[in-house]
């Protein structure tokens, strides 16, 4: 238990989307409310409205993600996320076991709760939920997909020659609102010779070389550690 509490302080950064958490739920739910997807201003009631539970292993990262960081302050996020794997594969199953029976623990108990929430909605406060659910529906997932990727250490998609220009010229303008700034550097873009981008357009291909690698190397550590479902369809990798 006192390891529980000591993970408990890192857990509620991150969640999986309720659609992804509910799947195979089907029919047992009594409305078409999703878990995840009552909102949290609804009722002064829902005020303790729960968070989602994290999976074994996000628990097991965002316990270890601070200490490797102290520990290699200068790493990648995508290096201690390998190194935090390696560990997890080589956890013995004991410990996994206490990471996997807090993660079915809290599900349960977060299963009863939204559902002793829904029993409290009235039929024209579930059509009127609905509405609003089905247009931020695909908008919280992609949020929450983005929160976990960038946890786990994702590579960050390569930048255009443009966008490594603006990038660059952006901090060094001074006068004038964001938007006036924006256009003036997007000018002095216009104005370059070919010469001239040839230079970000050499960059641009340096990171598009960087993220091939890394992603090579990150999506290796997903199919590791059991999350193939982050892998691109057209790339396989087989577990070493």
């Amino acid at each position: 238990m006192a390891l529980l509490r000591g993970v408990w302080g890192v857990l509620s950064a991150l969640g999986k989307s309720g659609a992804d958490l509910c799947k195979g739920c089907g029919s047992r739910l009594r409305s078409p409310l999703s878990f995840a997807n009552v909102p949290r201003w609804f009722s002064s009631n829902f005020i303790g409205y729960p968070k989602k539970p994290m999976t074994s292993y996000v628990r097991f990262s965002k316990e270890q993600l601070p200490i490797f960081k102290a520990q290699n302050p200068d790493a990648k996020n995508s290096e201690l996320i390998k190194k935090i794997a390696e560990l997890w594969r080589e956890l013995p199953d004991a410990e996994k076991k206490i990471y996997e029976d807090a993660y079915r623990t809290d599900w349960q108990a977060y299963k009863e709760e939204i559902n002793r929430i829904q029993e409290q909605l009235t039929p024209s406060q579930i059509v009127s939920l609905e509405k609003e659910i089905m247009q931020k529906r695909l908008k919280k997932k992609a949020l929450i997909k983005k929160r976990e990727l960038t946890m786990l250490g994702k590579p960050k998609r390569p930048r255009s020659a443009y966008n490594i220009f603006i990038a660059e010229r952006f901090q060094e303008a001074k006068d004038g609102t964001s938007q006036v700034k924006l256009k003036a550097v997007n000018e002095s873009w216009k104005n370059l010779s070919s010469s001239q981008k040839q230079v970000y357009i050499q960059l641009a291909k340096d990171d598009k070389v960087r993220y091939y690698n890394e992603m090579k190397s990150w999506e290796e550590q997903m199919v590791e550690v059991g999350r193939d479902d982050l892998v691109r369809r057209s790339v396989k990798y087989t577990a070493k």
